[in-house]
């Protein structure tokens, strides 16, 4: 199933891949407008916590002027990371939408579900799979070109 905002989260995710970063792209949405996008940054800017999501949570807070994004959605073609759910679940995003699942660092299901803990103070629902094949794809292209250079 084609998502308008998904597709976008892949372009930006295509940027990463040609800057030779983890092709990881995000949107984030409020009232159903686009006010950030985003893409990998952690090579370039040499940075641990420069992934897809945090660089939109960022930008998103900058355009609407305030840390609380709480009419705001979040796309993004891969599942994200314990840091990256933190990061949503702290900024009050209302709904999140992923692509591919992350089976070594997926923090939605995968490996563990940080938006299921009934302690936090903020309830993010949780849409996962969207366009997940073509999601998928990208990152598996990236990462059999990072294995080719290593073996041959």
């Amino acid at each position: 199933m084609k998502n308008k905002f998904l597709e976008l989260a892949l372009k930006e995710a295509k940027l990463a891949y040609e800057k030779d970063e983890v092709p990881v792209g995000a949107v984030i949405t409020h009232n159903g407008t686009v006010i950030a996008a985003a893409h990998n940054l952690r090579e370039t800017t040499n940075s641990a916590t420069a992934h897809a999501e945090t660089l939109a949570i960022e930008k998103a807070c900058r355009t609407l002027g305030t840390w609380k994004l709480t009419d705001c959605d979040l796309y993004v073609t891969l599942e994200p990371c314990i840091m990256c759910a933190g990061a949503i679940i702290n900024a009050r995003i209302r709904n999140l939408y992923f692509g591919a699942f992350d089976p070594k660092a997926g923090a939605c299901g995968s490996v563990t579900d940080v938006f299921r803990l009934d302690e936090l103070n903020h309830k993010v629902t949780v849409y996962a799979g969207i366009m997940e094949d073509e999601c998928a794809e990208i990152l598996r292209k990236f990462f059999q070109g990072k294995r080719r250079k290593y073996y041959i």
